[in-house]
Parts: structure tokens; sequence; C-alpha cells
């Protein structure tokens, strides 16, 4: 059976565990196993872009945040600010300053900006984007559509130990992460196409 929504994701882990008895618990497994790939895939297909203004140097992180791939002031031309750990930010002493910004930090829950801007500005953020969960209130999402296989194994390596089936757990989990390395692998390549560089001369 081919798994598309939750419903029939469900009925696809009952058949791999010969389980009929598990309706309480599957559900948690599959949150489980989500959290698990929140925690270590980052790809292209969950990438998303946000904007918003600010004029106190502090910007707070989207709900869905994982973690940021790039953070840019729009303007002409527009600014890519770069990231500093919260010990550089404060000790380049530039937080106190007002001006254009060029670095952030993130803390408490917040980009922090440096210097702070002296006017309006407009940030756009693109960060990669934790999906709302699969569940009888949600048929898909990004994992189940396009990493349904990883899904599954994690969903499965979270359920042995339930089940006190030790033996599984490392068949599960090895298969997860010959996934997620393949997926990695399969980003990469549409991020940086395997084509040579030409050169051109006027």
């Amino acid at each position: 059976m081919a798994f598309t929504n939750y419903t029939s994701f469900v009925t696809v882990v009952k058949n791999y565990l010969a389980r009929s008895d598990l309706d309480t618990q599957i559900p948690d497994f599959i949150t489980l196993a989500q959290h698990r790939i929140s925690r270590e895939l980052r790809t292209t297909e969950m990438l998303k872009v946000a904007t918003t203004s600010t004029t106190d140097g502090t910007v707070a992180l989207p709900n869905d945040f994982l973690e940021t791939k790039e953070l840019h002031l729009l303007g002409n031309p527009p600014v890519t600010l770069e990231y500093q750990s919260p010990d550089l930010f404060y000790r380049n002493k530039q937080s106190t300053n007002s001006g254009k910004p060029y670095y952030y930090t993130i803390l408490d829950q917040e980009f922090k900006l440096a210097p702070a801007p002296d006017s309006s500005q407009t940030m756009q953020m693109l960060y990669y984007a934790k999906p709302t969960f699969i569940s009888s209130t949600t048929a898909s999402n990004v994992y189940l559509a396009n990493y349904p296989d990883a899904l599954l194994y994690a969903t499965l390596a979270e359920a042995e130990p339930y089940l006190m089936n030790d033996a599984r757990v490392q068949t599960w989990a090895s298969l997860y992460d010959r996934a997620i390395a393949s997926i990695m692998l399969s980003d990469k390549g549409k991020q940086y196409p395997n084509t040579s560089l030409s050169v051109t001369t006027r």
C-alpha cells in the first residue's frame, strides 16, 4: 500500500509491526519520529522565506524556525547579514552602536542585529522550517511527501523499544541512517550541480 496520507501511513506502520493493537501508541511513535527528523534533516524542501520589519535591532524567530540559512536587509543594494556567536557579537562592541546592521546573532528566541538599525529596515529570512506534523488532523507534510522511507524507518525505530523488541531497533536505525544520508546527498546535488565551469573571455 502506498502511504500518501496519515491514515494510509498508520496502516503501513501496523503492517510492518504485524500488530493491530497499537492504535493509541502509533501516533506517539509517528510524532517522536518527526521530532527526530526535524533535528537531523535540512533540505531545500524545508526552506521557507519570510520578511519582517525591525527598528530596534531585534526580530522574533518564526514559530516554525529550525535553523538559519541566510538573512538579508532588503534595499538597494541588499545587505547579507553575517552570523556571529553571542560572545563575538558583544565583544565587537557593534551592538551598542546604531547605523546600518551587518551582523546578527540569536539569543532568547530572537535575532539580534548590530549595529542596531537607525531607521526601519525590512529583513528577509531564509530559514529551515519545521513542518506541521502529520496527524489525524494533518494528512501530509514535507516529510511524508518527500521522504516517506525515512519517516517510516524512524517511526519503526521508535516503536520497537516500546514493544521490547530490541533486536529490531538496530535494523530500523540503520535503514533510517542510510535514508537520511541518501536524502542529504541528493539534496546537495540539487544545490550544487555536477557541471563544469566555463570561462568566457572578451
